[in-house]
């Protein structure tokens, strides 16, 4: 999914520059705090930046190029990943493309200096010299051997030429050196022959429930086969909105890296085909599946009528111009974020990556704003402490329509979060049918206890357990049962939910309940509003904890027997032993495997 760009200002002198470019390609803009006037402000440049591209957004900062180097070198790993990075000098005059030259940074950069009307600093061999980037084809096209487009570029700089077989994509010398081929037909290219298909075809397919996802594939690269059209020049998959949560139908999508597309038996119903069938029209509505969604979708002709195995069907339809944007409507996502305790360094890649691409952010309104700039311009949800359930359901109402929502949590959202909520809301059978259809994806986050353990030291080093403390979700005999049962056990103990204004009794009951199995002066950590400005961290010894010190933002850790607290030139480190003295002395877990 290509993400929008975000222009990135850091001062007043670049800002009207950036305010024209963000004008000019209707993009956000994102200004240094303090510093501009952008409504969407960050405090720290190189922290925002690298939030940005850790997230899939190009980013074209009005700045010197070596803050966008030095903001996102930690990260390059894969070039065909990179979101484009380019850097814009303070008076628009030269535009550098750095990063993302495989990803259109160099299309991008020369579209900014004719914003701007300034110079694109292309230093890319092949746009330089013949104003091409051969793994960048125009949309609509599939490049079929992208790792051959190197040595065929060396091919032409070093001053050959190129044939055409098919339509021109591109504007080359002629000669022999290199042919560029464009051919629906599966065909073979080399370090000297580069193939590219234009995606026009549409695989309908339609299946049984719960078919096995080899048995589709088999018949769809059959009907492939049959038509002599090569995997690359399939746009996309469409099917019967009733069947976008098969197995099958997305193991396919995925398996040739297309989009799944559905249509209502309505919507198809009135498409006439060459084989109806009043049985399939008995059990879902339309008297054609396969045919019918891949003319839904091509408004072509069929290339190859629909075929049977005992579970599937698929069918494929030609339109007349290559497919860019494919009709019908998506599964639609919800992606489960845990964003860590809120400094946007604790979140991970993929949660900033999966908010970037979300259309919409629902979750509990604190949480939505520690996002911060990567949040600004989104739709948002906001819903108050309490609002759990209708959180859960609304984001999976909002993706049955289709859409990609992000449901936002802090910490790890399967760890005390929404996402064991989202399966519960989803099994529970009274959701339309569209909402229980939704793809759910989990991300995980830095939880609460590890950031607690972490700025403490470790006190996680051996075997540990959390308890809630809220008896709104839990039965407090419940509660008090896991307590004894983690005191007698001497495991280190995350409390998390300790007190509320209302509750303020079952911390003290957990103290004293721990008193009786491990010493008074176990170490405890008490820490609040981890990895914000607010945050502190507090050591008391475990019977001097008092309940009137702790609230709903703090993470309480106790001690086992064997946790200790030791004085550094930092502070206070806390730690649990995991027992590799007795191990080295000899003691029975010598020789035992890790």
């Amino acid at each position: 999914m290509a993400l929008t760009p975000i222009v990135v200002a850091l001062n007043a002198a670049g800002e009207p520059v950036a305010r024209r470019i963000a004008d000019a390609l209707d993009c956000p803009l994102h200004g240094r705090a303090g510093r501009t006037g952008a409504e969407v402000t960050f405090p720290d440049a190189l922290i925002h930046v690298r939030d940005l591209f850790a997230a899939g957004h190009p980013v074209i900062g009005v700045c010197a190029a070596g803050i966008l180097i030095r903001a996102v070198a930690p990260m390059l790993a894969d070039k065909r990943a990179e979101p484009p990075v380019m850097s814009v000098s303070d008076d628009g005059r030269v535009v550098v493309p750095l990063l993302g030259g495989h990803r259109g940074a160099n299309r991008l950069a020369r579209r900014v200096a004719e914003v701007l009307g300034g110079t694109a600093a292309v230093t890319t061999a092949g746009d330089v010299a013949l104003g091409v980037a051969l793994d960048e084809p125009p949309q609509g096209y599939a490049l079929a051997n992208p790792d051959d487009a190197k040595p065929v570029m060396a091919a032409l700089l070093s001053g050959g030429g190129a044939r055409n077989t098919g339509e021109a994509l591109f504007d080359l010398p002629p000669g022999d050196a290199v042919e560029i081929a464009v051919t629906e037909t599966p065909e073979t290219g080399g370090p000297e022959r580069l193939v590219y298909h234009p995606m026009r075809h549409v695989l309908g397919v339609g299946c049984a429930r719960d078919a096995s996802p080899e048995e589709l594939w088999e018949n769809a690269r059959a009907v492939l086969d049959a038509a002599g059209i090569a995997t690359g020049a399939v746009a996309a998959i469409a099917t019967l909105d009733l069947k976008l949560d098969e197995p099958a139908m997305n193991a396919l999508a995925r398996r040739l890296d297309r989009p799944l597309r559905a249509f209502t038996a309505e919507e198809l119903a009135g498409i006439a085909v060459p084989n109806p069938s009043d049985v399939v029209c008995a059990e879902v509505g339309t008297p054609s599946v396969a045919e019918a969604a891949a003319l839904a979708m091509t408004n072509g002709d069929l290339v190859v009528s629909k075929r049977k195995t005992a579970n599937t069907t698929a069918a494929l339809a030609r339109a007349a111009d290559p497919i860019v944007a494919p009709k019908g409507r998506a599964r639609g996502r919800v992606s489960v974020v845990g964003i860590g305790p809120g400094q946007s360094g604790w979140r991970t890649p993929e949660a900033s990556r999966l908010i970037a691409e979300a259309q919409e952010l629902v979750g509990y309104g604190l949480y939505i704003d520690l996002l911060g700039p990567l949040a600004a311009g989104k739709p948002r949800a906001d819903f108050p402490l309490g609002g759990e359930e209708a959180r859960c359901r609304y984001a999976l109402e909002r993706a049955a329509e289709g859409h990609n929502v992000a449901l936002v949590c802090s910490g790890d959202a399967g760890i005390y979060a929404m996402g064991a909520l989202v399966f519960e809301v989803m099994e529970r059978g009274d959701l339309p049918d569209a909402a229980r259809q939704v793809e759910v994806v989990c991300t995980p986050g830095v939880s609460a206890l590890q950031a607690a353990a972490a700025r403490a030291g470790a006190p996680l080093g051996h075997d540990f357990c959390a308890i809630s403390l809220s008896d709104l979700l839990t039965p407090r005999d419940d509660i008090l049962r896991r307590l004894r049962a983690a005191a007698e056990g001497d495991f280190v103990i995350a409390f998390y939910n300790p007190v509320s204004r209302r509750r303020r009794t079952l911390l003290a009951e957990a103290r004293d309940i721990l008193l009786r199995h491990r010493p008074a002066d176990t170490p405890v950590l008490l820490a609040a509003s981890l990895g914000r400005p607010e945050e502190t961290i507090r050591y008391r010894r475990l019977d001097e904890l008092d309940v009137d010190e702790v609230d709903m933002l703090t993470v309480v850790l106790v001690g086992s027997s064997q946790t200790r607290l030791m004085r550094t030139g930092d502070g206070p480190r806390m730690y649990t032993p995991r027992g590799y003295a007795r191990k080295m002395a000899g003691g029975d877990l010598a020789g035992a495997a890790e």
